[in-house]
């Protein structure tokens, strides 16, 4: 029975397991998206998650705490001033993962792991365009272009302006 043994051990002892996770956390919040197995990505997802809630609080304690798990302090700083506030009104569900296939190496099945982007914007339902008659929709007359002039009949019309510009003698 496995009651009170939740998370998985990835074929790792604790402090190699405990050590990877910490990069993975720094990685994922400094890049905003990485590649890993499903299973890494599906136990980061909890961690990153917790690490976010603690930037959405924003109190010195929480930062500390944070501070204690990530290793860069730049990523901890983005974390709380740049990626947390960005989902200040969200509830959870920080991250998304999405599988991508098959390994060639050693046949692991990969995911990436990826911050949700916030939709701003809402979508305006378009209204019902009008009716084009048939003298709008015919194609505009196209201007047309001067020809390309060779070089003899540019030398012949620069001729021709020299001679008009001089003066006639007497």
């Amino acid at each position: 029975m496995r009651h009170n043994n939740a998370g998985r051990r990835l074929g790792r002892t604790t402090s190699h397991r405990v050590a990877m996770f910490r990069n993975m956390v720094t990685s994922f919040l400094d890049h905003e998206k990485i590649t890993t197995t499903d299973a890494k990505a599906k136990e980061l997802r909890s961690i990153a998650e917790k690490m976010i809630t603690l930037g959405k609080k924003g109190d010195l304690h929480a930062m500390r705490q944070a501070a204690s798990y990530i290793r860069d302090k730049k990523v901890v700083t983005k974390l709380f001033t740049a990626i947390a506030p960005r989902y200040k009104e969200r509830a959870g569900g920080y991250t998304r993962i999405i599988k991508l296939g098959l390994r060639p190496g050693d046949n692991a099945p990969l995911s990436v792991i990826e911050l949700v982007e916030e939709q701003l914007e809402t979508q305006v339902p378009k209204k019902a365009a009008p009716k084009k008659t048939a003298a709008k929709t015919a194609a505009p007359k196209e201007i047309s272009k001067p020809e390309a002039v060779t070089a003899a009949e540019a030398k012949t019309i620069t001729e021709a302006v020299d001679n008009t510009a001089e003066p006639a003698d007497v």
